[in-house]
């Protein structure tokens, strides 16, 4: 339950925030990281009814070790096993390129246990959301591969969330909308 985890969620987000207080999200006019965090584990509990302690930590955490000076280990110590295996799967090597990255996404797909698809693909909602609605320096060609890239993984790992489902989807859906309004002009 929720209730329970809360002194534990509370602590997950003011370490995210610390961890992350220099970071900010390029081009969506420099807003703190942390919202992003925070946007992804309140639209799993908020518009996906999911209230599983350790599903919430690692939305909170899920980028910190690729981001940040945090380890494995230390999310292990500070908050568990579970979420740390969690964070780790969907931990990008940031030392590739973008386009490879998001290769290695779509490729390790199939592997990712049912909490790293959730997470992966409320992520992928919520940057679609936000790739599509703020004033992003991003190609035309840049947010349909994207789009496409997301729509891809999602094919694989849907299912484990009927609502969360239904937001990629329908947000997915909306996406291509904004998008062939982008290439109209």
């Amino acid at each position: 339950m929720l209730a329970l985890a809360l002194p534990e969620l509370l602590e997950a987000l003011q370490f995210a925030a610390v961890k992350h207080q220099y970071d900010r999200r390029g081009g969506y006019d420099r807003l703190p990281y942390i919202n992003h965090l925070i946007k992804v584990a309140n639209g799993l509990v908020n518009r996906c009814g999911i209230t599983e302690d350790t599903l919430l930590l690692s939305a909170v955490l899920h980028d910190i070790v690729e981001d940040t000076d945090v380890t494995e280990k230390e999310i292990a110590e500070r908050f568990g096993y579970s979420v740390a295996d969690i964070v780790m799967e969907l931990t990008d090597d940031m030392s590739l390129s973008y386009e490879v990255r998001k290769q290695q996404q779509l490729e390790t797909a199939e592997r990712l246990s049912p909490g790293a698809r959730i997470i992966r693909l409320a992520d992928k909602a919520s940057n679609i959301e936000d790739i599509f609605s703020y004033p992003l320096d991003w190609p035309v060609d840049k947010k349909a591969a994207y789009l496409h890239n997301s729509v891809q993984i999602a094919a694989i790992i849907k299912g484990e969330n009927l609502r969360l489902d239904r937001w990629f989807e329908k947000t997915a859906e909306w996406a291509a909308q904004q998008l062939e309004k982008q290439r109209q002009f």
